[in-house]
C-alpha cells in the first residue's frame, strides 16, 4: 500500500483539474507507484506467490487503463506514457 503522503503527491501531480482523483491519468499513476514497490519487494522476497500474482494482476489492470486512454485521447496517452517513462 502506498503512503498516504505519497498518494497525496501523485494525486497532485497528473490530476487535470483540482478537483479530481480518479481520472485515469491518476489511476496509471498510482497503478505504477504500487507497481514499483511491489517489484522491490519481490527483488527480496523471491519466493513470494501471492505478492507475485498481485503485481500480475495490477500490470493487466494498468494495460487495460492505458489502452483505454490511447483509444480515448492519444495525445493524453503519449503525455502519461512520457511522465511516467514507460514503454509501450
Amino acid at each position: 500500500m502506498l503512503a498516504k503522503d505519497k498518494k497525496e503527491t501523485i494525486v497532485k501531480e497528473f490530476h487535470p483539474h483540482d478537483k479530481d482523483t480518479g481520472s485515469t491519468e491518476v489511476q496509471i499513476a498510482l497503478i505504477t507507484a504500487r507497481i514499483s514497490e511491489i517489484a522491490a519487494h519481490l527483488k527480496m522476497h523471491r519466493l513470494d506467490h501471492h505478492s507475485r500474482r498481485g503485481l500480475l494482476s495490477l500490470v493487466g489492470q494498468r494495460r487495460r487503463l492505458l489502452t483505454y486512454l490511447g483509444r480515448e485521447d492519444v495525445n493524453r496517452y503519449r503525455a502519461v506514457l512520457t511522465r511516467l517513462g514507460l514503454r509501450r
